[in-house]
């Protein structure tokens, strides 16, 4: 037992060395995801999750053209669904092509549900429990998203507890808790919302989300009822034209005299994204491209009420398991839940603005709730390979009052 643990305890040390390789290492080789669309109004307001679910692991397999039946596990990251859309991930799954000896389960983590799906399935490659396996994401807001996603009561006497009552704070009042606490201005979350559309823009007019991004032909229908194939091909939320002057014309969505609006918060959407990862011995056997490491993950607990600060504490615990500092790190994908709290985080940690985002974020490009952190993870990958970077993080926050984050290394 002892040489188990050793030996398990000995790949570990291994996974969270920078800048080393080793045989053990748990390796991404693909990393794909499909447009992100406006809920209810865009590419895929008339697309159930399944189906957008079941696009982006036929594309993984394509692409790669792995054997589907070596994909020992697969976790979906997803919020909204009822029954936490199980049902609907093995649906996706059988239609997508993989073996009815395959499986499937999925995860809620709020916001942070995507990449904790990818940490899921690093970990069980990392402790021998699996060979191969994909961590994922999906989410349609426009079927999901609303009341009718919450439960319907509360235990009296929990929701009586103060922090227990906090974790019931619509996001946007927790947005501006952050605003007010911390000083973030109007004038900032404005600017820097408004940043995130030109960097979205720019990146698509330079083609830096072709690699990510995979086509996804699905049917509409439109106010007559008449249906039509349509391909969607890019995120439709962009709008290059959004300056800070424009957006300091809209209205306080959550506070008469609050700053968060709905230019300066993170879309509601629809999407889907797909990690898949083994050993480098694995991706090395299968002669398969290894596009980066994932190395280390964490998360943090944070007063729910301001429960947007969490990267802010997640960022600096992972970056402690590996060692590095905040300046050595070379890109930032912080989600962008709301422009207060991404503000904050950056400059409560001291990081470099022009390290991130640099293909935009949320508040341009929306944020399918469980696709997020799966969605990352392609963004953030082919941004550190286009640029010969090397070391990223990836973060967000988490409703309720956490954070999380990542540490991934390219190849």
């Amino acid at each position: 037992m002892s040489n188990r643990v050793n030996q398990v305890a000995g790949h570990l040390a291994a996974h969270h060395q920078v800048g080393q390789k080793h045989p053990d290492d748990v390796v991404i080789v693909s990393a794909l995801r499909t447009p992100m669309t406006r809920g209810k109004r865009g590419g895929f307001k008339d697309t159930h999750p399944e189906f957008l679910l079941a696009a982006v692991l036929k594309a993984t397999v394509e692409r790669t053209g792995i054997d589907p039946a070596l994909i020992d596990d697969i976790q979906v990251g997803n919020v909204l669904p009822a029954s936490g859309g199980a049902t609907q991930a093995r649906m996706a799954q059988l239609y997508a092509g993989f073996p009815e000896t395959s499986s499937i389960s999925t995860v809620n983590r709020q916001c942070s549900s995507g990449l904790q799906a990818v940490h899921y399935i690093a970990s069980a490659i990392q402790n021998g429990t699996i060979d191969i396996g994909i961590g994922a994401g999906v989410e349609s807001m426009t079927l999901s998203y609303g009341p009718s996603a919450m439960p319907p009561s509360y235990d009296d006497d929990i929701s009586a507890f103060p922090a227990a009552a906090d974790c019931l704070l619509p996001m946007g009042i927790t947005s501006e808790n952050v605003a007010k606490k911390f000083g973030v201005s109007r004038e900032k979350q404005d600017s820097f919302s408004a940043l995130s559309h030109k960097k979205a823009a720019n990146a698509w007019k330079n083609g830096w989300f072709n690699e990510e991004v995979i086509p996804v032909t699905v049917t509409q229908v439109d106010k007559e009822g008449n249906e039509k194939k349509v391909t969607v091909k890019a995120d439709d939320g962009i709008r290059p034209e959004t300056t800070p002057e424009s957006l300091a014309k809209l209205k306080p969505a959550f506070s008469k005299d609050g700053f968060t609006t709905a230019g300066n918060a993170s879309q509601v959407s629809d999407g889907a994204a797909a990690v898949l990862l083994m050993k480098r011995s694995t991706a090395k056997k299968l002669n398969l491209p290894i596009l980066g490491k994932f190395t280390a993950f964490a998360t943090a607990g944070v007063p729910p009420n301001i429960m947007g600060v969490g990267p802010a504490y997640a960022i600096p615990k992972v970056l402690k398991k590996v060692g590095l500092n905040i300046n050595q790190v070379d890109i930032y994908e912080i989600n962008e839940a709301f422009a207060s709290q991404a503000v904050y985080s950056v400059e409560k940690l001291g990081i470099d603005i022009n390290k991130v985002n640099p293909k935009g974020g949320a508040i341009a490009m929306g944020h399918p709730l469980g696709a997020t952190g799966a969605r990352q993870v392609a963004t953030l990958l082919t941004e550190l390979r286009r640029t010969g970077k090397k070391i990223g993080v990836i973060s967000m926050c988490i409703g309720s009052g956490m954070g999380a984050a990542a540490v991934l290394e390219a190849e």
